[in-house]
């Protein structure tokens, strides 16, 4: 309830302020063509996320970005048909792609703060990719009971194979 009322006292603060500067009429245009304006960037680089997101899945990229895109282009969105200046501003930044970068940056900065395991997935995911079968060294048992994953043999493992995509 508190972050309601605080909603309402700085859209309306906000609203007073433009109105009183350039006019009432004119204010109002701005929040609906901005609201307007909003969705449509909005949907058009929702669009784009989709579609980058498609892309990187289909060539095995690891698509953190893609999918950090796509939530905050969502929640732009959310944010362009809340009414009201405040929210349409913060809706506009999320949705134009040079200050979603920035956002989407600190995002996983934060996030990699918080669970530096998040960071080495990012890292060890963005590398070359290889077909490959071991061909010697030691064997495992993996059968549908065996929860014992130690090898039976020692020595070191062989792989063979060849870089399918070099990253």
């Amino acid at each position: 309830m508190p972050f309601v009322l605080l909603y309402l006292v700085v859209e309306i603060v906000a609203f007073v302020a433009l109105g009183s500067w350039i006019g009432f009429a004119a204010t109002l245009l701005i929040v609906l063509a901005s609201s307007v304006i909003g969705l449509l960037l909005a949907r058009r680089e929702g669009v784009r996320a989709a579609q980058a997101f498609a892309t990187a899945a289909r060539s095995r990229k690891v698509a953190h970005a893609e999918m950090t895109d796509g939530m905050l282009v969502a929640a732009g969105g959310v944010l362009l048909f809340v009414p009201g200046l405040v929210t349409d501003l913060l809706g506009l930044l999320l949705v134009l792609p040079p200050t979603r970068a920035l956002v989407r940056r600190r995002i996983v900065a934060s996030a990699e703060r918080r669970s530096p395991g998040l960071r080495t997935a990012r890292i060890r995911g963005e590398g070359p990719v290889v077909d490959a079968e071991v061909v010697g060294g030691p064997t495992y048992d993996s059968g549908p009971t065996s929860t014992d994953r130690r090898p039976n043999a020692t020595g070191p493992m062989v792989i063979e194979g060849t870089v399918v995509d070099e990253r």
